[in-house]
């Protein structure tokens, strides 16, 4: 049905202009998942942007989380409760960090309106005006048939596709008036907290600019948003009040915005395009930093090496330049010697969850008793910020192997297989370390949740 495909795409509020429903983002996916990436520099950027604009918003910075999506297009959407999901494409592609800044500060007035809820209300009076014309329609075409009256049944069937047409237009013209209500909560956020509403103008003008000709002949009323350049005049009107307008984004702001594109072109473009955007005669952090990456990723650690400790010397008090460095060391096997860089990052960021296990696993990767012991510890402190990541189980059971502690081991392997889906393997490995537990312990506990949970159909 119509409404069905209706709902699935608009679960999310998403600042693509024409629409455009999350769920692209999971095409060529296995199991239809987001491909999610995480990183410790991004994520901690993000929070920098939001953290002002959620206490403006009156939301706890604590309770709202931001999800970066390996798409290269501009998007951006909330979905699931209190979670912000923005593409990668938004990084790279917006030139300024206030660009980025705003589009949060829409997406955030989602989140403050409590739009996703009132969305579920609104799919729930288009679906019953849906079967209501349904069961009209159907009613014509049966009567009509059993008249033999062609043209009633024919009426029928219109009074089904007209009854789904309405319910469809009327959850568009909802959701257009919470994307303009999103629009203005962003601008009062931007001005509470000193900042300027231009770059959000700037970036939905590109948008706008790019749908031009997919939106040349669309009719407004079955659009999901305002027609892109009416809701850049309305806003812009409303922008312009602001004190701040003019207001430019601070040099170190400005930093480590070009810094986080570095790095995603490093890691996501082949190492010729990287060279091409950043060659060798631009010397900016920025540029060194994709080169370096670029460099370690194609298996030329010796050449990136001495351009990270450039980049060391020159910012040392950067702790992500220490985690690239001894990330890199790490993936080239070289594990002792990642150790003592990672350690300087875990240290000036003791809460960075992501850091810690990759110092974690370095340490493991020395294969001494005392650095599994040292992992260990790690993670454990990990799972306070990245408790349902699989991989600190992986690297748990790694050093609890090393440390010949098998039930843990078999513990910590059944926890990892439990995340990642694998239910025979969780309840072999729970049964095996259920087994070697005293009844009662914590441990014994778990392996018995991590039975009852795998056996769950």
């Amino acid at each position: 049905m119509l409404i069905r495909t209706i709902v699935a795409a608009l679960l999310a509020f998403s600042i693509a202009l024409t629409g455009a429903a999350p769920g692209h983002a999971q095409s060529g996916n296995r199991g239809g998942s987001l491909p999610l990436i995480r990183d410790a520099e991004i994520e901690s950027l993000m929070r920098l942007y939001t953290r002002p604009i959620f206490k403006a918003a009156g939301i706890n910075p604590k309770s709202v989380r931001v999800f970066l999506i390996d798409d290269p297009r501009i998007n951006a959407f909330v979905a699931g409760g209190q979670r912000i999901f923005i593409h990668t494409g938004l990084l790279t592609q917006s030139k300024t960090p206030n660009e980025v800044i705003g589009v949060l500060a829409h997406e955030t007035g989602h989140i403050a309106g409590g739009h996703l809820a009132r969305l579920g209300n609104e799919l729930d009076r288009a679906s019953v005006t849906s079967i209501v014309g349904m069961l009209l329609g159907a009613a014509a075409m049966v009567g009509g048939a059993a008249a033999g009256d062609a043209n009633a049944a024919r009426a029928g069937q219109g009074v089904m596709i007209g009854s789904q047409g309405l319910a469809q237009r009327n959850l568009f013209s909802y959701q257009r008036s919470m994307e303009a209500s999103a629009d203005q909560a962003a601008l009062k956020y931007l001005t509470a907290t000193g900042q300027s509403a231009r770059g959000m103008l700037t970036l939905f003008d590109k948008l706008a600019n790019q749908s031009i000709a997919s939106l040349q002949h669309a009719d407004p009323y079955v659009m999901s948003h305002p027609m892109p350049f009416e809701r850049i005049r309305n806003l812009e009107v409303n922008a312009r009040k602001s004190p701040h307008f003019d207001k430019q984004d601070k040099p170190e702001l400005m930093l480590r915005h070009q810094l986080i594109q570095a790095k995603l072109a490093g890691f996501q473009e082949s190492a010729p395009a990287v060279f091409r955007r950043y060659p060798k005669s631009d010397q900016s952090l920025p540029a060194r930093y994709a080169r370096a990456i670029a460099l370690y990723r194609q298996g030329d650690i010796k050449n990136a090496l001495p351009i990270l400790d450039g980049l060391l010397k020159d910012l040392p008090q950067n702790p992500y330049f220490w985690e690239l460095k001894g990330q890199a060391l790490l993936e080239s096997g070289r594990a002792a010697d990642a150790v003592a860089p990672l350690r300087k990052a875990s240290d000036m960021l003791p809460n960075s969850g992501l850091i810690q296990l990759l110092l974690a696993q370095a340490l493991i990767g020395t294969e001494t008793k005392a650095n599994a012991q040292l992992a260990v510890k790690l993670l454990h402190k990990a799972q306070n910020s990245e408790g349902g990541t699989p991989s600190i189980f992986k690297f748990q059971a790694m050093a609890y192997g090393q440390l010949g502690d098998v039930p843990r081991a078999e513990l910590a392997t059944a926890e990892a297989a439990l995340l990642t889906g694998d239910r025979k393997l969780a309840v072999t490995k729970a049964k095996s370390a259920q087994g070697r537990f005293k009844t009662g312990t914590p441990e014994w506990i778990r392996a018995n949740d991590i039975l009852t949970f795998a056996g769950r159909k």
